[in-house]
């Protein structure tokens, strides 16, 4: 059983309300846009990092991070990407291969939008896009997610609420 933070679109950005929760979790997963190499290097330093490099992220990241990440936690098929899409609306370079891969888990960043949901054209995959993290950005709230994975069951999901974008008072 794995206890997972998953957060995107830190754009250079970490804080308290951010540490909080990622030292909850057994791992860490960027979903891309870290914005530089000191917030991966904080983020691995508390926990086992997994993360992908976002368009936002310059080639000391896009080095040691892939644009792709492909893995198993505990039974489930996880397929990482930064411009991904979601179901029904997936990036061209991922509609064709999420249909013969077949992941259990499809994660994106990029659109700074909090989206859960299945897809309903490929039973049993979860589509899961954190929303942003970071300050910068049009979104109005930054958030980030948490589960666990037990075997084959993704459960315990959470959205995590870290305060306006644009006041670091919240």
């Amino acid at each position: 059983m794995k206890r997972i933070a998953l957060l995107s679109d830190t754009h250079g950005f970490l804080d308290a309300k951010i540490l909080k929760y990622v030292q909850q979790a057994d791992e860490i997963w960027h979903a891309g846009d870290f914005g530089n190499l000191e917030v991966a290097d904080a983020l691995a330093a508390i926990k086992p990092l997994r993360g992908v490099y976002g368009n936002v992220d310059g080639h000391l990241l896009r080095n040691i991070y892939p644009l792709h990440q492909k893995f198993f936690c505990e039974e489930v098929h996880v397929w990482m990407t930064h411009i991904g899409g979601y179901p029904g609306h997936y990036a061209p370079e991922v509609k064709n291969e999420i249909n013969i891969t077949k992941p259990d888990l499809f994660i994106s960043g990029h659109s700074h939008i909090l989206k859960i949901m299945p897809d309903k054209n490929i039973p049993g995959l979860l589509h899961i896009n954190p929303g942003a993290a970071g300050i910068h950005g049009f979104h109005h709230l930054r958030t980030m997610v948490m589960f666990t994975i037990e075997n084959k069951t993704i459960k315990d999901l959470d959205v995590i609420e870290l305060g306006l974008r644009g006041s670091m008072k919240n």
